[in-house]
């Protein structure tokens, strides 16, 4: 071989591997730079959830927010020097301000989510209340987009109102976070009063409602991004596919749902039908993807069909300790991508656009349930307890950042809206419920005033030991039992017109049940009540506790 080919070959090996030691290097660095990334996120994340919620008595999602904002790239987050990496959250320059493996993490966690607010959501209430929640979801829908709209053309931040910002504003506005509004109404002991179960079925249907308009907004935004012109029949189109994916999908999901887990339940392990369970909404949240939708429509389709399968408290419990580590890294990443300079510029904006928000929906809502069968004070309250936005809010800004339809600024503006109605909902919630009915034409006090009954035990243990018997007795018997977010453990406990809260303090359960529903409540815990008995009976005939011990601990010498 001529010697200067050999050299010329020699030196190509070795700059191949030196480029490929080099990738390695930057591939480990880039692991060891996203480890420790997660590791800081996770932490402040649940600290700031844990001290907006004990200590200032606010959500949770409020708190990992601001841990996000205060630890983001454009905060203290350039100022976190890494030796040999440099800062733990440097800007992109590109595209989002966070890399594309955070966002990436925050995106599944967005689908998880979703997949769960689907599972959590009780058919039964939605078709039961269906014409008077139809009515109030919609006309909170259609007044928070037309106003978020416009609100945009009126401030110059979009010069159409098919801009894609301007849809965007519009769609986030549209959207509605029930469960601050539940845990509310359940400690005012208000969750089956007429305005509570016509809050929760509206928000039902605002959320499928926001969800297909978010689809319709999202393939708009495509066809424009493509260079395409959007007039009123391209826009019948978009509508039309949005709608049929989600009838078609949620109907064949409805359908095909009792059959699939019937075919998991084979398998005779727990473990397989979660985890198929949840690839499968991983699935059709990328098969909405692939069809001009967004993700989070997928999922929720998925945990909507399984909602009414047997599996669904296995797979809500299953993935409940999924659902906490990652939801609130979602929720810190939205709030790292809050440019406060760039949110500066649009603060008056942003508070404008937060106030319309408010009015939308005590207007939008309360409107339609005044002119059904509330009067001014009830309507008041279901147009309050539709007030605060939340996880969808904040789901619906990033995919707009994401696609590029709006920018920091307006991204910074939602995160603001958000905030603010959160902020505001509970107190005047909790004040418009003081006073008298609030419906057109009073009924007997005992028909709409629920009744609060307790049961003590001699300690926490066995409080918590019959709480958990009484849910799954409950299920037993076909009701839907919903674990409500709250600091204390509490259950919503529906099936038909029955609707009653489970809550446990220490060592005591409350009951809050309307008088009508009583019997059932006492009859369901009377019966875990003997079947306690029984099992404390059998208990004596066991060696005893000291003996057991003794022999345990004597094995060991």
């Amino acid at each position: 071989m001529n010697p200067s080919a050999h050299a010329a070959e020699t030196a190509t090996v070795i700059a191949q591997t030196v480029q490929q030691t080099a990738s390695a290097n930057s591939h480990t660095e880039l692991m060891t730079l996203l480890v420790l990334q997660l590791a800081f996120i996770i932490i402040c994340a649940r600290l700031g959830g844990f001290l907006f919620q004990r200590f200032l008595k606010l959500p949770s999602v409020l708190g990992e927010l601001v841990a996000g904002m205060i630890i983001g790239p454009y905060a203290l987050g350039a100022k976190l020097p890494l030796p040999g990496i440099g800062p733990l959250f440097a800007t992109q320059t590109i595209g989002l301000p966070v890399s594309s493996e955070l966002y990436a993490i925050a995106t599944i966690a967005s689908i998880i989510l979703l997949f769960l607010s689907g599972l959590a959501t009780d058919l039964r209430v939605f078709m039961r209340y269906s014409v008077i929640g139809f009515l109030v979801g919609l006309g909170g829908l259609l007044v928070s987009f037309v106003l978020g709209d416009f609100c945009a053309i009126w401030f110059g931040m979009a010069p159409s109102f098919m801009d894609p910002a301007a849809l965007f504003l519009g769609t986030i506005s549209t959207a509605t976070s029930v469960g601050i509004t539940a845990r509310i109404l359940t400690e005012k002991h208000k969750m089956s009063s007429p305005e509570g179960v016509t809050i929760l079925a509206g928000a039902v249907i605002d959320d499928v409602l926001g969800i297909i308009v978010l689809a319709v907004v999202v393939g708009m935004t495509k066809v424009i991004h493509a260079g395409g012109t959007m007039n009123w029949g391209h826009v019948g189109i978009v509508a039309l596919k949005a709608l049929g994916f989600w009838i078609i999908c949620t109907a064949l999901g409805l359908l095909l749902a009792r059959q699939l887990t019937g075919v998991l339940k084979r398998f005779g392990s727990p473990e397989v039908i979660v985890s198929i369970s949840l690839g499968l909404a991983l699935m059709l949240a990328g098969v909405s993807e692939m069809a001009g939708l967004a993700m989070i429509i997928g999922a929720y389709i998925m945990g909507l069909s399984l909602s009414r399968t047997d599996v669904v408290q296995e797979l809500q419990n299953s993935l409940q300790g999924v659902y906490d580590m990652f939801v609130p890294v979602f929720f810190c990443v939205m709030g790292m991508m809050v440019d406060f300079s760039a949110m500066r510029k649009a603060l008056l904006f942003g508070l404008v656009y937060s106030l319309l928000a408010i009015f939308a929906k005590i207007a939008g809502c309360g409107i339609p349930a005044y002119l059904t069968k509330f009067n001014f004070r009830g309507a008041l309250r279901i147009g309050l307890g539709m007030l605060p936005r939340g996880e969808v809010a904040l789901i619906v800004a990033g995919i707009g950042l994401s696609t590029q339809c709006i920018g920091q600024d307006l991204f910074g503006v939602a995160i603001l809206m958000t905030m603010i109605t959160t902020l505001m909902a509970p107190p005047l919630l909790v004040k418009s419920f003081h006073g008298p009915a609030g419906l057109r034409h009073s009924v007997p006090e005992a028909e709409e005033k629920e009744e609060v009954f307790s049961v003590e035990f001699a300690s926490p243990d066995i409080a918590d030991f019959l709480m958990q018997r009484l849910v799954r007795a409950f299920q037993h018997e076909e009701f839907f039992v919903n674990r409500l977010q709250m600091e204390a453990e509490s259950y919503q406990v529906r099936k038909d017109d029955i609707s009653f809260t489970l809550s446990r303090e220490g060592g005591q359960i409350h009951v809050s049940v309307p008088p009508d529903q009583q019997h059932i409540a006492r009859f369901m815990i009377y019966e875990e009540l003997l079947s306690l008995s029984d099992l404390l009976e059998a208990s004596k005939n066991m060696k005893s506790l000291n003996a057991m011990g003794s022999e345990l601990i004597g094995n060991l010498f």
